[in-house]
């Protein structure tokens, strides 16, 4: 490619104003030119490191042993939520995996999952700031749409992993709200919220973990603007929120366990079904056996 070449190449580029994702800048370089490699790469400001580079394709055997691996860590959360990393790494050794604590904590925080007992925390101000006191100790709730409980949790597929947004009336037991996306986003959160409060107006009080959803700018506005007050448990008390963790407990034993959800919407059905299964037929002792619809 000789000069008169490449100074039209260069001219076509400033005139149609391309980015330069859209255009494969590395085709045009070859080394059959009388311009060298380096000149070539600082003629198209590119980096000439990009020319040598060959994609690798995602490993599949490691994507399926880490989702595997959440798959576990999630029974044993269920199972003992109290359990920390070091232990959890200690039960997947003896299930035959070879992984390393370093590898369980960074799942567990992908996954948001925590164990229950007291640790340090709130070494960041800006954290420290978010942070709203718990309001139920002691709090006696003496009716429906009194007090709503809202949380995450990590729901497990045949292949992947999707995960859940729920909302439960501490009173009737109800779960008022519930949604299924692909990421912990605060987006889904909102929506939840937006949800119930369409349908069942607004509680007294709603209360979540510290979570960075519920510490985010734009959840705690919303709660402020439908005069909800914001309570938050205490940190790695799993207690303080315990309605609906023992609801995700008995969803995942009774549902999610025993069945392989292929896709999202098989999982979608299957939540739909339990969620009124739930709410209509099942009878609570807390409720003298009634159903939280009832």
């Amino acid at each position: 490619m000789d000069s008169l070449q490449w100074n039209a190449i260069f001219f076509r580029i400033a005139f149609t104003k391309l980015e330069k994702t859209s255009l494969q800048y590395q085709d045009l370089i070859t080394k059959e030119s009388e311009i060298s490699i380096r000149r070539q790469c600082d003629l198209l400001s590119i980096n000439r490191s990009s020319i040598y580079y060959v994609p690798v394709e995602a490993d599949k055997e490691r994507l399926l042993l880490q989702e595997k691996l959440m798959e576990r860590i999630d029974y044993w959360h269920t199972t003992m939520p109290y359990l920390g990393s070091r232990k959890i790494t200690k039960l997947l050794v003896h299930e035959g995996f070879k992984v390393c604590r370093k590898t369980v904590r960074r799942l567990l925080k992908r996954m948001s999952i925590t164990a229950i007992y007291p640790k340090e925390n709130l070494s960041k101000r800006n954290f420290k700031e978010a942070i709203v006191p718990y309001l139920l100790r002691n709090y006696k709730v003496t009716a429906a749409n009194q007090v709503w409980s809202i949380d995450i949790s990590y729901i497990k597929m045949h292949h992947g992993h999707m995960y859940l947004k729920t909302i439960i009336d501490w009173y009737s037991r109800k779960i008022v709200s519930w949604n299924l996306s692909d990421t912990l986003g605060t987006a889904y959160v909102l929506e939840a919220v937006k949800d119930a409060v369409a349908t069942y107006g607004t509680p007294e009080i709603i209360n979540s973990d510290q979570g960075c959803q519920f510490t985010s700018k734009e959840y705690k506005e919303m709660i402020r603007n439908y005069g909800i007050k914001q309570s938050m448990d205490g940190r790695s008390r799993w207690a303080d929120n315990i309605t609906i963790e023992r609801w995700f407990r008995s969803l995942k034993t009774e549902k999610i366990y025993p069945n392989e959800f292929a896709s999202p919407r098989e999982l979608r059905k299957g939540l739909i079904d339990y969620v009124n299964e739930y709410n209509k037929v099942r009878p609570h002792k807390a409720l003298s056996y009634r159903t939280p619809d009832s």
